[in-house]
């Protein structure tokens, strides 16, 4: 059973026009930059902003979620720009959707919808076609309601799958709860898969490290920048889904594994969250975990806390609070030029401001880093002969050499190693132990 395709990004764009509601307790302002964030996500969906609107709306109507009066308003503008798609930047139920389309002439996505589209288009592997075709699937499901007209007819006969007096919208939500099963059934082998992966990782343990952080931080420039890998770094919303793991050098030659993980968005579509459970596995199993925030932005500390919000609703699925150990990092700060806030930001624990694209901060950085990895792993004091390069070299290769100092005879060292290492070199650690 195939996806339904909610836009079709494929050809010439289709028009757009945004509707933004100004949330209760809210200002105008406030809800300009949330205005402007679903700019950005329509146009990341391929769509032509043709025009926008700003509602103020005490209550949502059942039927058509905007008054008659602003609807009829809304048809007009819609039919003079051409408008194909009208975007909301705020969940409907199916019966609005349906009833707006018919009223309006034109498609009707809501934020759920178009961020499911965008992801659409962005799953480059099977895992994440996958991931995105269920989350898709999981809010079609809730969507078959009885508005819809071609599902009152009946199906049933010899030869028919429906069977006598079943109800096409009872075959549809069949065949979806079919392909649901599947697919979830096929993610699973898929995080069978992942969990392998981790444990051959265990057997040359080494301290890992997640980024994760508000879609459109930095975090895939920052995770080039570290590791000199090439993954796609553009300014666009969501452009990483799919998890990429490197390894990274330390300052003092330690290594450790960087994960560039899936961004966050405020209300995020559960069905992303609980489609994207296999790859969001990366972060719950992390030593570390980075927090990217742009401090670019006029929002930063919103988007901070929804990202903090995903990260404990994760969490709490697994039985518990986000008791991860975890870094914040600001990054753009080579765009920001209010006075006195890197100074107040720097002054709180566990931060760190850079720049992914000048390099500012980023020494200080790596030398964070290495500090939380060598404090998850035990030190020996070991004093070894110089013709003992073998050990020397696997040392070096899969610990972190603190201390060095070169003798006649031997190598006096001080080093960290994980606790799987510490074990295979028991017997190595115990005869050169000082």
């Amino acid at each position: 059973m195939s996806t339904r395709i909610l836009l079709d990004t494929a050809t010439p764009p289709d028009r757009g026009f945004l509707i933004q509601i100004i949330p209760a307790g809210r200002d105008r302002e406030y809800a300009l930059l949330l205005a402007a964030e679903l700019d950005h996500l329509a146009r990341g969906a391929g769509l032509e902003v043709v025009g926008n609107r700003l509602y103020s709306s005490r209550r949502a109507i059942p039927a058509t979620y905007l008054g008659s009066g602003l609807v009829e308003e809304l048809a007009a503008e819609v039919q003079s720009t051409e408008t194909a798609v009208v975007v909301f930047n705020n969940p409907l139920t199916a019966v609005q959707q349906r009833n707006l389309e018919l009223k309006l002439n034109a498609k009707v996505v809501d934020r759920t919808g178009l961020i499911l589209e965008i992801f659409a288009a962005r799953a480059r592997t099977r895992e994440g076609r996958l991931q995105v075709e269920l989350a898709s699937l999981l809010y079609q499901q809730s969507r078959l309601v009885r508005s819809w007209t071609h599902l009152e007819r009946q199906r049933g006969g010899v030869g028919m799958r429906g069977g006598p007096g079943e109800t096409q919208i009872e075959v549809d939500r069949r065949l979806l709860r079919e392909r649901v099963h599947q697919l979830k059934r096929e993610l699973a082998q898929v995080g069978q898969t992942r969990t392998l992966q981790r444990q051959a990782r265990r057997e040359v343990p080494l301290f890992t490290v997640a980024l994760v952080g508000y879609t459109n931080a930095g975090k895939s420039t920052l995770f080039n920048l570290l590791s000199g890998a090439q993954v796609e770094a553009v300014d666009r919303l969501f452009a990483t889904l799919d998890p990429t793991l490197r390894q990274v050098t330390l300052p003092r030659g330690g290594r450790i594994i960087l994960g560039d993980t899936v961004g966050f968005i405020r209300d995020l579509p559960h069905q992303l969250v609980a489609s994207f459970r296999a790859t969001l596995e990366e972060v719950l199993e992390a030593d570390l975990l980075l927090h990217i925030v742009d401090l670019s932005d006029p929002e930063w500390a919103d988007q901070e806390e929804a990202v903090m919000a995903v990260l404990r609703e994760l969490f709490q699925e697994r039985g518990g609070v986000v008791e991860k150990s975890m870094l914040t990092v600001f990054n753009k700060i080579d765009q920001v030029a209010a006075p006195g806030l890197q100074e107040r930001l720097q002054a709180r624990p566990q931060t760190h401001l850079i720049s992914a694209v000048t390099g500012a901060g980023i020494p200080e950085l790596l030398h964070s880093l290495e500090a939380q990895a060598n404090r998850s792993a035990p030190c020996f004091h070991l004093q070894i002969p110089v013709t003992n390069g073998a050990l020397l070299a696997r040392l070096a290769r899969e610990g972190c050499i603190l201390e060095k100092e070169e003798q006649e005879e031997s190598i006096r060292l001080v080093v960290s190693l994980p606790l799987a290492v510490a074990g295979r070199l028991r017997r190595e650690l115990q005869e050169y132990k000082i």
